[in-house]
């Protein structure tokens, strides 16, 4: 809601605006208790927080001038922020009450819950001290003390930290400027902090302890390592409940067990390197089969295979601006004697766009050829923090389904539209059916982190909200989420247990077109600027499978397994049979084995189940006789006797129905 201020009636009074266009007269001061106290006893029992003018505060903080407010609860994603803020402030209570040496870095909260960096010098903390640790922040939130903001001086900031023998909010503070430092305490303990804080940690009532791991000061590894504890926690027991019921399943779904059990990919941190993962036969077969899928789905819609390089030369990155925006996260540069000097090196990639727009670059182009769609699976490369590595959706080396449209600016609507139309037929074929479509923009305040003409971003969002419109898509827009050089329509699909991930992303570009000078030739002759937009609905195909190896708890649909029928033979006199009934299944393209063991057919169907095959196939004498197969479904006891044919057509028909 845009920003509207009323004039003050008087000097001392204020006009609120609340959420649903209401107004309110105030005396100048007045807090967000107050108000939500004269709006309702509920709300002022549910209150949390309150944002003024867009700006998430503290209830306690006065208003000094006619705004527009928005009263804070469990409900608001601010609200769940604030809570979790401020429990993070009450675990670190308790840390320095059980360890009295422990030093504080940083504490936020984040999507679930929060997390403390803390150092603990000599002592150590592992997930078995977690209970006390909570057992003492419970006892703790009992005193429903307040938190009790405080501004303080820059002076006064360092001399406090000086004197706890604290470096890090040393550090952090020397960032800071005069007049813009403030403290918050509660109980016992005093924390740097901008806030803001729920009113008093009696509110925290089921804090959850959930892990510990280790992090490197401010990611880097070249600072000290520190421990990091996270946790979570709720107003409401239930919500408790249903959080670990939850976590009990994701923990039976997590893709890094399943991949194991299911035999698909693994890892080798000491020899190969952590976050690279390793694609055995299975896995490989299931992400093959994933790319051949979209690849025929691209040919159909006029894109064109093309295929680059796993490095490049650090002045093509720095053209693009991949190199200063993501240099943090890049491999460093490799140095070769002959080839230039030190700013003359060469990059593992970390993106495929700047190699589409060479090869773009290599023909002369007119308005007729556009527009143009290059498509590749392209692995590229990220130096990520080993503490921030994570199976397969957080890795050092992953393969985007990644394509760049190169348009005229009429074409830019109808081509977003075509990706959203193939986007949403990717997350429909996969079950993905509960999703947001969130418009990521850039921050106004904030156009540092931006390259480009503020002109081009106007367009290019605009075009972006005119093309979901079109598609129906009931969207979100968020502030700050844009890419470096465009805004984006990001799909944040929700899982099977509720879970929210960013899978598929479309993204339009003015910007590198610019840095390197791409043009086409209108139908006057004259040189154009083509529009970019770049496009990936897996994403990664690394962190997609792993997503959905949990979606469907290592369930994958028929068309998708990597394994689609066992053929099981109930003895050896029909190892031969069995073998003929999966070469008529190979021949109609469906992948399938024999299991010609001497183990007993229930314990062979037990091995089938276990490793999550979609069909079983038992044949015996009668089967062979009439050319049928004994169908057996993953998850059913029944069987259904069909012919070969039968089996192939119904594979087919499955295939289809998904992919329609």
């Amino acid at each position: 809601m845009p920003l509207s201020f009323m004039p003050d009636a008087a000097s001392d009074t204020l006009t609120i605006t609340l959420p649903d266009g209401s107004t309110r007269t105030y005396s100048v001061g007045v807090t967000g208790r107050e108000i939500a106290e004269s709006i309702g006893a509920g709300l002022a029992r549910a209150a949390l927080a309150i944002t003024v003018n867009g700006t998430v505060q503290d209830l306690e903080r006065p208003i000094t001038e006619s705004a527009e407010i928005a009263i804070l609860t469990w409900d608001d994603d601010e609200g769940k922020e604030t809570f979790w803020h401020s429990s993070a402030h009450l675990m670190a209570e308790a840390l320095q009450a059980l360890y009295p040496d422990v030093q504080f870095t940083i504490g936020p909260p984040i999507e679930r819950g929060f997390y403390y960096d803390v150092d603990l010098g000599d002592g150590t903390l592992s997930a078995d001290d977690l209970e006390a640790v909570e057992s003492k922040m419970k006892e703790l939130a009992k005193r429903d003390v307040s938190y009790e903001r405080r501004e303080v001086s820059k002076d006064e900031a360092l001399a406090y930290y000086k004197d706890q023998g604290n470096p890090y909010k040393l550090e952090l503070i020397e960032d800071l400027d005069d007049g813009e430092i403030t403290f918050y305490e509660q109980g016992q303990f005093t924390d740097l902090c901008r806030g803001p804080h729920i009113p008093s940690t009696g509110r925290i009532k089921y804090p959850k302890l959930l892990s510990v791991a280790g992090a490197y000061w401010r990611g880097d590894e070249s600072n000290p390592q520190l421990t990091r504890i996270y946790g979570i926690s709720f107003p409401k027991k239930k919500m408790l409940d249903a959080f670990l019921e939850q976590r009990r399943l994701a923990k039976e779904r997590d893709h890094r067990k399943l991949g194991k059990e299911l035999n698909l990919f693994t890892f080798n941190a000491d020899v190969v390197g952590p976050g690279l993962p390793m694609w055995l036969p299975k896995g490989a077969t299931l992400r093959e089969t994933l790319a051949d899928l979209l690849k025929d789905e691209q040919l159909k819609r006029g894109y064109e295979p093309v295929v680059s390089p796993h490095i490049g030369r650090l002045a093509l990155y720095r053209t693009s601006g991949h190199y200063p925006y993501y240099k943090d996260s890049q491999f460093p540069p490799m140095h070769f004697g002959g080839e230039g000097d030190e700013e003359d090196g060469y990059l593992l990639k970390p993106m495929n766009c700047p190699h589409h727009v060479m090869m773009y670059k290599h023909d002369m182009h007119s308005y007729r050829d556009l527009p143009v769609r290059f498509a590749e699976f392209g692995t590229v490369y990220r130096n990520e923090q080993s503490g921030e590595l994570g199976g397969l959706t957080r890795v050092r080396g992953f393969t985007q389904d990644d394509a760049h449209i190169f348009c005229t600016p009429e074409q830019v609507k109808a081509e977003f539209k075509d990706v959203i139309d193939l986007t949403l037929k990717v997350l429909g074929a996969l079950d993905f059916t509960e999703f947001t479509a969130q418009i990521s923009l850039r921050d106004p305040q904030n156009t540092d982190k931006y390259v480009g003409d503020d002109a081009l971003w106007t367009q290019a969002e605009q075009a972006i909200r005119e093309a979901a419109e079109e598609m129906n898509l009931d969207t979100v827009e968020k502030t700050g989420e844009a890419a470096f050089y465009g805004p984006k329509l990001d799909f944040m699909v929700e899982d099977a247990l509720g879970r929210e991930w960013q899978l598929g992303t479309i993204q339009v570009d003015y910007n590198l077109p610019e840095r390197f000078d791409l043009t086409y030739v209108d139908a006057e002759d004259e040189r154009q600027r083509p529009v970019m937009i770049h496009r990936a609905p897996f994403g990664s195909l690394e962190r997609f499978i792993g997503v959905l190896i949990e979606h469907c708890g290592g369930n994958f649909p028929s068309w998708l397994a990597p394994v689609q029928a066992m053929v099981i033979p109930v003895g050896a006199d029909f190892n031969a049979y069995a073998e003929d009934v999966a070469t008529q299944l190979r021949d109609a393209d469906l992948r399938v084995k024999v299991d010609a063991s001497d183990d007993t057919v229930g314990y062979k169907i037990r091995e089938a189940e276990t490793q999550k095959i979609p069909y079983m196939l038992v044949v015996g004498g009668r089967e062979e006789e009439a050319g049928t197969v004994a169908v057996r479904a993953h998850g059913d006891g029944q069987q259904e006797v069909i012919s070969v044919d039968a089996f192939i057509e119904k594979m087919q028909a499955e295939r289809e129905a998904a992919w329609s």
